[in-house]
């Protein structure tokens, strides 16, 4: 249990300076003077960040007054809301924005963070935003059990939040005629629809491979919850 919340205060304290370094002393062309309309909040990754603060912050208040147990007496919503939020978007949206950086990073790093700007955006940052949330959301799943919703109910929740994040950098791009990402500037409205159906599909795969992830690792962790669940509807 302590190694469990130290883990937890860990990922809390260190996505949350990254969000407050970011926010205070990076400044990326277009998030401040004319033209800075949405400022951080233009980036996935810096709301992502935000997503992964307020996961381990609600992990941390769950191992101090909340249940890790697989069959609790009585399940507290902090525990509910806690197994939600990792299964519907800290956990896919994470491993969304470290493999699809780091995909396009690998085949045109102009396309995602120009070379440019490595003098604003220190490299200790971007492995916080990029490598890190990867592999702490990896360590969380395989160390911290969670029942995941329904499949319908989770789809549902983060399939919604993708899609107002791409209404959201359209909003953007009306306010300011500027994309948020430059690869979106070399696609035309063609491949800028196969781009987000692409990458809604990749995110909800994610989404399955979690939730299958999850069911390998806890299997009898599930089979417990399950049946103990059976019992007191009865």
């Amino acid at each position: 249990m302590a190694g469990q919340i130290l883990f937890h205060l860990l990922g809390a304290l260190q996505f949350a300076y990254g969000c407050y370094y970011d926010h205070t002393y990076v400044r990326l062309p277009g998030t401040t003077g004319a033209g800075s309309f949405g400022g951080k909040l233009k980036f996935l990754t810096f709301i992502d960040a935000i997503i992964q603060t307020v996961y381990f912050t609600v992990a941390l208040i769950n191992d101090v007054w909340g249940s890790n147990e697989p069959t609790p007496s009585a399940k507290p919503l902090i525990r509910r809301i806690k197994d939600t939020l990792f299964s519907t978007l800290a956990f896919p949206v994470a491993m969304f924005v470290g493999i699809t950086f780091w995909g396009i990073y690998s085949i045109d790093r102009e396309l995602i963070l120009p070379q440019r700007l490595d003098a604003i955006f220190p490299s200790w940052l971007n492995h916080v935003m990029h490598t890190n949330i990867v592999a702490f959301t990896l360590i969380e799943l395989l160390t911290s059990f969670r029942m995941y919703p329904s499949r319908k109910h989770g789809i549902s929740l983060l399939t919604t939040f993708m899609l107002c994040y791409m209404v959201w950098i359209h909003v953007i791009y009306v306010h300011t005629g500027a994309w948020v990402y430059p690869v979106l500037e070399v696609l035309n409205w063609p491949l800028r629809i196969v781009f987000y159906l692409f990458s809604l599909g990749f995110v909800l795969s994610l989404y399955v491979v979690g939730e299958r992830m999850n069911k390998a690792v806890w299997s009898k962790e599930i089979e417990k919850t399950v049946k103990s669940g059976k019992k007191k509807a009865k």
